[in-house]
C-alpha cells in the first residue's frame, strides 16, 4: 500500500535500478539488544518468520507432491494465504503508513530507497496472487504447469529477500538512530497489533488455527515439521 507521502515518481517506477544507485550511504543492521525498541524487534521477528516460510515454500515446490498431492497442494495454498494475509495485508501497510513517513521526516535523503520499498509492496500484492493462480494451474491442469510456478517462486523469493535486506540495512538503522521514544511507543502499539503467530511469540487467533496448524505440521523446516 502506498502512503501519499512516500510514493515513487513514474520515472522512478520505470527504472528501479536508479533508486538503488541513489540510496543513502551504506550502513549495517544494528544488533538487537535489550535497548532495541519493541517495534524494531517485532519487525525483525516478522521478517525472520517470513524468510522461514519462503525457504520452506521454495523447498516444497522443488520436492514436488510425491505420493500425497492433496496434502502437498493444501500446504502450499496455506503458505501463500499466510503471506497474503499477514505480510502483505498487515505488515506492509504498517510500514507504509507509519514507519516510513516517520523516517522520512527525520532523514529525507532516504526517499529513493523508501520509494523503491513502497513499489515493492505494490508488486508483492500482485505477485502473491499470481503465485496462487499458478499453483492452481499445477494442481488442476497437471505437471506441465509445474515449471512456471517453480520459476515464479524462485523470482518471488529472491525479490522478497532483497526487499527485506534493504529495509534492514537502510531503513531500520535510520529509524533506530533518529526516532524518539514517543514515536517508538506508537510504532510498538501499531506493529504489536499484527500478532503474527509464525513468529512463535503470539497465540494463534482461533479463526486461523487450522491454517497455521497445517503449515507447521506439514511444511518442511525451518518453518514446519514435515
Amino acid at each position: 500500500m502506498l502512503s501519499r507521502g512516500c510514493g515513487a515518481s513514474r520515472r522512478d517506477r520505470a527504472d528501479g535500478s536508479k533508486l538503488v544507485a541513489m540510496t543513502l550511504p551504506p550502513s549495517t543492521t544494528t544488533p538487537v539488544s535489550a535497548a532495541t525498541p519493541a517495534a524494531l524487534r517485532i519487525i525483525r521477528d516478522e521478517h525472520a518468520a517470513l524468510r522461514a516460510v519462503l525457504h520452506s515454500l521454495q523447498l516444497m515446490v522443488e520436492r514436488g507432491p510425491g505420493d500425497d498431492p492433496e496434502g502437498f497442494f493444501g500446504v502450499l495454498r496455506s503458505m501463500l494465504f499466510y503471506i497474503d494475509e499477514y505480510p502483505e495485508r498487515r505488515h506492509h501497510p504498517r510500514e507504509s503508513n507509519f514507519l516510513f513517513p516517520r523516517v522520512l521526516q527525520r532523514a529525507a535523503w532516504a526517499m529513493p530507497v523508501i520509494s523503491r520499498l513502497e513499489q515493492d509492496h505494490v508488486h508483492g500484492e500482485r505477485d502473491v496472487r499470481e503465485l496462487q493462480h499458478l499453483l492452481a494451474g499445477w494442481e488442476l491442469v497437471g505437471g506441465s504447469r509445474r515449471l512456471p510456478l517453480a520459476q515464479a517462486v524462485h523470482r518471488y523469493v529472491s525479490f522478497y529477500l532483497e526487499h527485506m535486506r534493504l529495509e534492514e540495512t537502510q531503513v531500520l538503522p535510520l529509524a533506530q538512530q533518529y526516532l524518539g521514544e514517543d514515536e517508538w511507543a506508537e510504532l510498538a502499539e501499531v506493529f504489536g497489533a499484527n500478532q503474527d503467530p509464525m513468529t512463535g511469540l503470539h497465540p494463534r487467533e482461533p479463526v486461523y488455527d487450522r491454517l497455521f496448524t497445517q503449515i507447521v505440521m506439514r511444511a518442511p523446516a525451518p518453518i514446519g515439521l514435515g
